[in-house]
């Protein structure tokens, strides 16, 4: 299966487990692979026969930023959910980084990967 990647889509949301992460957010950031036949694409040289990135990132920075969940995992979650509702992607691949966490004497990055396959 071909994949499509898609790194470094940033976006300032509001999940988190403490009350002041809901209140005045974090900036997260999510790479994506997601599994589609290019073929056609390949043959075709039209945008309706593939994944149109332009909307596959706006729809992940829009998901980030009006979401309020407690766990990064229900907010990856979310984010494959939604994409695989898209007609010809089979699996998609979520990374989704605080870069910020807010833990005492921590300066780096929490990172969850999660994938998942069309039901």
């Amino acid at each position: 299966m071909d994949c499509i990647h898609l790194n470094g889509i940033r976006s300032y949301g509001y999940t988190g487990f403490l009350p002041e992460e809901q209140v005045l957010g974090q900036w997260f950031e999510v790479d994506l692979v997601l599994w589609v036949d290019l073929a056609a694409a390949g043959r075709s040289d039209r945008i309706e026969d593939t994944v149109d990135y332009r909307q596959t990132i706006e729809q992940v920075k829009q998901l980030i930023h009006q979401s309020k969940y407690a766990l990064i995992e229900r907010l990856a979650t979310a984010i494959a959910e939604q994409l695989l509702h898209h007609s010809s992607l089979e699996k998609v691949s979520v990374k989704l980084t605080k870069v910020a966490a807010p833990i005492p004497d921590f300066s780096g990055r929490i990172t969850i990967e999660i994938t998942r396959n069309r039901s």
